[in-house]
């Protein structure tokens, strides 16, 4: 079958030169109970008590690992309160009064270079599983988890190709922490004993391209590279980069650590560099604030737990404001929406996107064969959509809806303006019942 590439309109070149501004000291910052891969929390402070910067105030328990919640300031504890999360869903959220001294836990510290030499994978799997590292490209698995892995890895992945439109949170990253970057490279390849690694981006980011050549003239014979991709959706989905940077294909479901692979996100990398550096978890992290219906777009390196409301006016407040908004959390592609401004940036939110309402009227299928064509893992979007709307159980379960990666092509190429990627996600629910 012929594949489709897709190319999306550039919406990032004006947002990605943009510098990151520093704005980590809002009032209050809230930190969720709960989330997707730990559904349930307990909290180890009362209302009223101090905290400080980094310090472990709860645990997140999921069905095969914990997290631990750290605070990302110091202050007063206030309470719950329930705020729209990453996942479109009401959560509830560790309210903390900020008192903007910044006192840091006694956990923090830093080390030296002899003794971050001194570390083997399980000190440092241990480490990034203290700290609560995950991964910040918006998939939020847990970095110790790939840590764990009895494989033995000859090349590591480092995926600075942000693929998504609108997004420059990771484009900025790379352009003012190369050194953090190219530092977590070093202790990943220590951990695993590797001698190559790749940093992905696409051949298009020639301003990524003039720093990195530059950097890497400073760590010669470390056997750390860039490496240029394609300009298309969705290149940087893991089995399509690994194609496209090895020469490797996946099979569908087959771990990269099978082939020797360890991939991780550039800014995972950087929260590696602060958590085998400082000992510290991520505190902070890069965002994109943009889209049609803000009128300044901007990036920002932001406490995590600040209220997007906080940084609406730092934009110049909303464009159109008479019109209905359209908030996405993530990138449009694979991101969630959520009905308000009222949400919270979490570790794993990498933009806010807000857009002016359009309405699109549904028209029936017309069989043109798009979603199928541009469809990466080889579906059949338009039958798994028939199956569900027959609730055929059986036909579902023979469609493989399980294989959908939920890169929302099936929809953004739908000439009839079909929510086709919907119908996926509930024929993946379907099948797995």
């Amino acid at each position: 079958m012929i594949q489709k590439t897709v190319h999306i309109k550039d919406t990032k070149k004006l947002v990605g030169s943009l510098p990151a501004i520093r704005y980590t000291e809002p009032k209050y910052l809230y930190l969720a109970m709960a989330n997707a891969r730990c559904p349930k929390a307990e909290l180890f402070i009362k209302e009223g008590d101090h905290v400080n910067s980094c310090q472990v105030i709860g645990m997140r328990y999921g069905p095969f690992f914990n997290q631990p919640i750290h605070a990302t300031c110091s202050g007063t504890y206030i309470g719950l309160e329930k705020h729209y999360h990453r996942n479109g869903k009401l959560t509830d959220f560790i309210k903390i009064e900020n008192d903007f001294k910044n006192t840091l836990d006694k956990s923090v510290h830093t080390r030296t270079p002899e003794e971050i030499a001194a570390l083997t994978k399980e000190d440092m799997t241990k480490i990034l599983e203290d700290c609560a590292s995950v991964g910040l490209g918006g998939s939020s698995f847990p970095t110790f988890v790939k840590f764990k892995t009895d494989k033995p890895i000859n090349m590591i992945l480092v995926n600075g190709i942000e693929c998504e439109p609108y997004i420059t949170a990771d484009h900025r990253i790379m352009l003012e922490y190369p050194y953090r970057i190219m530092e977590a490279i070093k202790y990943v390849m220590q951990a695993f004993n590797c001698k190559h690694a790749k940093i992905c981006i696409k051949s298009k980011y020639k301003d990524i391209k003039a720093v990195y050549d530059q950097v890497l003239k400073e760590y010669k014979d470390s056997g750390i590279e860039l490496c240029l991709v394609g300009n298309y959706y969705p290149q940087g989905w893991e089995v399509e980069m690994i194609k496209s940077a090895t020469g490797i294909q996946l099979k569908p479901g087959e771990l990269p650590t099978n082939r020797g692979i360890l991939n991780l996100n550039v800014s995972t990398m950087v929260g590696i560099y602060k958590s085998i550096k400082y000992n510290m978890p991520v505190i902070k992290r890069d965002i994109t604030v943009t889209g049609d219906g803000i009128m300044y777009p901007k990036n920002f390196r932001v406490r995590v737990g600040t209220s997007i409301k906080d940084l609406i006016p730092m934009c110049g407040g909303y464009k159109d404001p008479e019109k209905d908004k359209i908030f996405i959390l993530g990138g449009p592609m694979m991101g969630a929406s959520v009905p308000s401004d009222d949400c919270i940036i979490t570790k794993t939110v990498t933009s806010i996107i807000i857009l002016n309402k359009t309405d699109y009227v549904e028209q029936p299928c017309v069989r043109c064969g798009s979603c199928v064509l541009s469809c990466p893992v080889h579906l059949e979007p338009v039958q798994i959509m028939n199956a569900v709307k027959t609730l055929d159980k059986e036909r579902i379960k023979k469609l493989n809806p399980l294989r959908c990666i939920e890169c929302g092509l099936c929809t953004y190429t739908c000439t009839s303006k079909i929510q086709v990627t919907d119908y996926v996600r509930k024929a993946k629910v379907i099948a797995k019942l």
